[in-house]
């Protein structure tokens, strides 16, 4: 992949403001996008109909421009022992063609971001949230002293298509550019197609947690920019075959919140410590086996002496009201603030708002009920488990 020889609003302050254009613009506004704008980029927010996305991930598949993300490659000979040492997950314990989630995190244990790693055969690729590349960037750079690692921004030279629901693996495999699909999460395949260049197919769900038994069957598409295009318009056309479509922002991220996934920049920002993020957020992320990096003595001593004061959980809303509750609503029990609400969702198929947010380590059991202070009378909400089930 080495590119020579080799709510739509910014979610936090301190990013970028000058805006992004997708490269597929005019191809999704011929497909009837609606656009919006995350971290500086452009995305598709929906293609006028959300419900009909919903159902495609949910029933068959469906197809989301993901290229307003971040992507990162490091090269040179240092790259895997650099980056170990910068992430809470096991980088050096990773065989070609493998990957894994990771968080970077500060020497006080806070969060930076949040990482998919794919080791390749000459690099590793990074794939983040849109809006944190010169961050990242920054922090590799000043870290590396005599060491052979370059670090590059590869956004410009790959797109990021992904293909998500139960039907995604038939429709990548009617469309013979890899002679075999990645089985495990965070598997990673390649393949030359004649013009369309070097493809990277990454076995990883955008729905829920990578690893989870149940996870929902997921593939990520890294294309060179010039090709994107015509492979956009390949995938979506083997997925309406199969019942599917091409997918905005909005229904995959309204996916995200019921399976109970926590969101840099969202959910979890620089002020959580890595194991606020929840139990899945640990098994997933945190390698405590592996050895020194940054903040590494902060969680270990978390997990050895002491809890966090908050965690992330899910909540279920007691009444059938459709209005959301904005980002920020607070949590409280006995009339004090314990905790805060993240992100929320209405469905359909439990007949009630469901919510993430951080709640402080006295209230977070589940089956606690929480007052939500939307003003005037407070709505009642329960703390349930995640991923959220009927």
């Amino acid at each position: 992949m080495e590119p020579n020889s080799s709510p739509f609003q910014a979610d936090r302050s301190g990013y970028c403001r000058v805006v992004t254009s997708l490269a597929l613009h005019e191809i999704h506004a011929a497909f009837g996008a609606h656009f919006g704008e995350l971290g500086g980029h452009e995305l598709v927010a929906d293609y006028g109909d959300i419900e009909a996305e919903r159902a495609a991930l949910a029933t068959s598949v469906g197809v989301v421009d993901l290229s307003f993300r971040g992507r990162i490659c490091l090269t040179g000979n240092d790259r895997v022992r650099l980056l170990h040492g910068q992430v809470t997950n096991d980088v050096k314990g990773l065989a070609t063609n493998h990957g894994c989630y990771a968080a970077l995190v500060t020497a006080k244990g806070r969060l930076e971001a949040d990482l998919n790693i794919y080791a390749l055969a000459n690099e590793l690729l990074l794939d983040f949230e849109p809006g944190l590349t010169q961050r990242i960037l920054s922090r590799m750079n000043h870290y590396i002293v005599a060491d052979d690692v370059q670090v590059i921004d590869v956004a410009p030279h790959y797109g990021l298509l992904s293909v998500q629901g139960p039907r995604a693996a038939e429709v990548l495999g009617a469309l013979h550019w890899f002679p075999s699909l990645p089985q495990s999460a965070f598997g990673v395949t390649s393949a030359s197609v004649s013009a369309l260049g070097e493809l990277y197919l990454v076995h990883r769900t955008r729905c829920g947690w990578p690893k989870a038994p149940s996870a929902p069957i997921g593939f990520d598409l890294f294309v060179p920019v010039e090709a994107t295009t015509v492979v956009f318009e390949k995938v979506v056309g083997a997925a309406q075959v199969c019942g599917g479509r091409a997918v905005g922002w909005t229904a995959l991220d309204q996916r995200r919140i019921k399976a109970g996934v926590p969101r840099f920049g969202v959910d979890l920002d620089e002020t959580n410590l890595a194991p606020e993020g929840g139990d899945a957020f640990v098994a997933h992320a945190i390698h405590y086996a592996k050895g020194c990096y940054i903040g590494q003595e902060v969680i270990a001593r978390i997990r050895t002496y002491g809890q966090v004061s908050r965690a992330f959980r899910g909540l279920r809303f007691t009444d059938e009201l459709k209005d959301l509750p904005s980002r920020g609503t607070k949590l409280q029990k006995d009339g004090k603030d314990v905790g805060v609400l993240t992100s929320s969702v209405w469905s359909a198929g439990f007949g009630s708002v469901l919510a993430l947010g951080l709640v402080r380590r006295e209230c977070h059991a589940l089956g606690t009920e929480l007052t939500v202070a939307t003003g005037g009378e407070g709505r009642r909400a329960r703390i349930v488990e995640l991923p959220f089930a009927a």
